[in-house]
This record gives structure tokens, sequence and C-alpha cells, in this order.
């Protein structure tokens, strides 16, 4: 299992079409891939657990992965919440 925090730098946050995207991120792996933020954990691969969380720019979280891609899972969800552009 790997753990790594990371702060979202995504301009507006994780609003619905962003949040949406890094379903589709998360979904693209066979490792179970979640993400914390204070007490909560919701799976990565649920669009509604996600949008549960209401993350903003600049929150951090922690993005967890376990399985036979957990490296490049999180390397891929890192680099798409570290991408401070404008989703479109």
């Amino acid at each position: 299992m790997i753990k790594k925090p990371i702060t979202i730098q995504i301009a507006d946050g994780l609003e619905a079409r962003p949040t949406a995207l890094l379903v589709q991120v998360a979904s693209q792996y066979d490792s179970r891939i979640y993400v914390e933020i204070g007490d909560k954990k919701v799976n990565a691969k649920s669009i509604m657990g996600m949008m549960t969380l209401g993350l903003s720019a600049g929150e951090s979280v922690v993005v967890s992965a376990e399985g036979n891609d957990e490296a490049d899972a999180i390397e891929n969800i890192e680099k798409y919440l570290s991408s401070n552009s404008r989703q479109e």
C-alpha cells in the first residue's frame, strides 16, 4: 500500500467536472484507491463519494492505493491533482 499527501492545485478545486475527471483517472487502475481528508475516507472511483468531500484548491488530502498498479495510480492522480490549469 502506498499513501501520499497531495495538495490540490486545480484552480477551481474539485467541483463537478474536475471530480468526474479524477474518478475517470482513478478508475483506470485495478488498485483500491481512497482519498482522505480529516476523518473522511472515500473511494476515489465513486463520483458520489468524491463529491461529498467538497475539496477546494489549496487543501491537502492523503491518497492511498493498494494493488498491482498502485505506484502508477498514485503518480497519475498526483499529476492530475497538482495541475494548476483550469479544467475545461
